[in-house]
């Protein structure tokens, strides 16, 4: 027997005022004639409707994402780069997501992910006029927009935890128009500011903080990262307290006389695979012709970009540290390093981005054929790896192509012990995790080494300032990751 189901929601009027009610069309034409509706145009032009019951915090991130013209670096369908929900899993699975929704840490760290700048306040750090003068300033531009994190049930809606963006302010009226993404139950509408900013002094249930607001903007440089931490591995809560918490204490319970000896403290007992915590980015795309002929020059300089960051990590001195440590103590590959592995799990996953297929079980490699094509920039010749997989999707075939950047073996690497790992000549290995995991742990980290002479040569070692500027941005970019990961694993332990 069919359910009929749930028809919309009626919006609870007072509080609210429905956007499309001729008060609210009044409010929108007062406002719009104050110049606070500037970030509205933009808002509605990439305005779209959560995908799952669940998913408000993603498909809210997904519209400003948009509405900024952040590129994601990697194809929706077809040959176009968009932001859809499905692409934003680096820091929690979507199938948790669709089953219990995402928290304000998790967002803030998906759009930091994403390419854009977040500035976060939870309630405890702000106040209604501080709340009230972010409003205005967002509302007055088209390039930040707010994001809220509130407590339906204090508007009198049905539900409990929402996100959406905010579309715009009436000064006069101290009014603030939410773009509900829920679209399916309730339409955009108006509240006083004072009642939302009540909302959102509320506690999520989910893990025991206070809600919060988020500035999102485009940052001044597109982003093009080599390097991610994901918290998809269920081991990335230790990652992150060991790195974070039980390294400083190490470092403080323990004589050095050497930076080897720092580089052994640091690394000799992490609770997991690096490969599990710091991912490298593999570019993939449908191919529509079978495996790859030819690659766009957007692609082009991607690629050879993120080549040029892996060649100069590989000549930092972290990285001659890290490989004489490895070899010193036999450290192995692990089995998922291999890059036909690395390679298949990807395009695997991009099939499954691709056909919005959730479930990877459906998912089957059917071959793998490894295609090299040299690619040229504007910055002169450069190589790359252009591999295909044939996958299999639902009984259906897929042929999904991989673009990795190709970097010569530094020479400086050498190859004494044979259970170390033998490097290939292209893609980022356990060694480069590890190197750039090492540049991206907190100058503080370092402060708890007694010996004057070894903790001199560490922070000289690990100083970012010296770094290329193309390696330099990576690196900060995975401290800043660090920083929004740390937050929600506190909140989560």
């Amino acid at each position: 027997m069919a359910v009929a189901g749930v028809y919309k929601r009626v919006l609870p009027c007072p509080p609210a005022v429905d956007f499309s009610s001729q008060e609210g069309k009044v409010l929108f034409t007062e406002a719009l004639s104050e110049g606070c509706m500037n970030g509205f145009f933009k808002l509605i032009s990439t305005f779209q409707t959560q995908a799952e019951p669940a998913y408000c915090g993603l498909s809210t991130l997904t519209v400003v994402l948009n509405a900024l013209s952040v590129d994601p670096g990697r194809k929706w369908k077809g040959p176009w780069r968009w932001f859809d929900e499905s692409m934003l899993d680096c820091c929690e699975p979507l199938e948790n997501v669709k089953k219990y929704g995402i928290t304000f840490s998790k967002v803030t760290c998906l759009a930091q992910c994403a390419g854009a700048s977040v500035q976060a306040f939870r309630a405890n750090q702000g106040s209604l006029d501080i709340f009230r003068s972010c409003v205005e300033t967002c509302a007055f531009s088209d390039d930040r927009h707010l994001v809220v994190s509130y407590d339906r049930r204090i508007l009198k809606q049905t539900g409990t935890g929402h996100f959406s963006p905010l579309g715009g302010y009436h000064r006069q009226k101290d009014m603030a128009l939410i773009l509900d993404v829920a679209r399916f139950k309730y339409p955009p509408h108006w509240v006083p500011l004072s009642l939302l900013w009540e909302a959102i002094n509320t506690t999520d249930e989910a893990t025991g903080k206070l809600r919060g607001f988020m500035i999102i903007y485009k940052r001044e440089r597109p982003t093009c990262f080599l390097f991610t931490l994901s918290c998809k591995d269920e081991r990335w809560r230790a990652m992150c307290k060991y790195l974070l918490e039980k390294i400083p204490q190490l470092l403080k319970s323990t004589e050095f006389t050497s930076v080897e000896q720092v580089i052994h403290t640091v690394f000799g007992s992490l609770p997991a695979d690096v490969a599990s915590f710091v991912k490298w980015i593999v570019e993939v795309k449908p191919a529509s012709d079978g495996p790859v002929k030819k690659v766009d020059r957007d692609e082009t300089e991607r690629i050879l970009y993120k080549g040029k960051v892996l060649q100069q990590l590989r000549e930092t001195r972290a990285a001659s540290l890290i490989t004489k440590w490895m070899e010193k103590n036999c450290v192995n590959s692990t089995l998922t390093e291999s890059l036909q592995t690395a390679i298949w799990q990807a395009c695997c996953q991009g099939a499954a981005a691709f056909t919005g297929t959730s479930c990877m079980s459906k998912i089957t490699c059917s071959s793998k054929d490894v295609k090299e094509a040299n690619m040229t920039s504007n910055e002169g010749p450069g190589e790359a790896v252009v591999m295909s997989s044939r996958v299999l999707v639902d009984g259906c075939e897929q042929v999904i192509n991989a673009l990795v950047p190709k970097v010569p073996s530094s020479s400086d690497v050498g190859r004494s012990c044979h259970c170390c790992l033998e490097e290939d000549s292209f893609h980022p290995t356990t060694r480069d995790l590890l190197a750039v995991l090492l540049l991206a742990l907190p100058m503080s980290t370092w402060e708890e080494i007694q010996d004057p002479d070894v903790h001199s040569e560490i922070c000289r070692i690990l100083s970012r300032d010296e770094l290329p500027h193309e390696l330099q941005v990576e690196v900060e970019h995975l401290l800043e990751q660090a920083i929004l990961v740390s937050k929600s694993c506190s909140e989560e332990i």
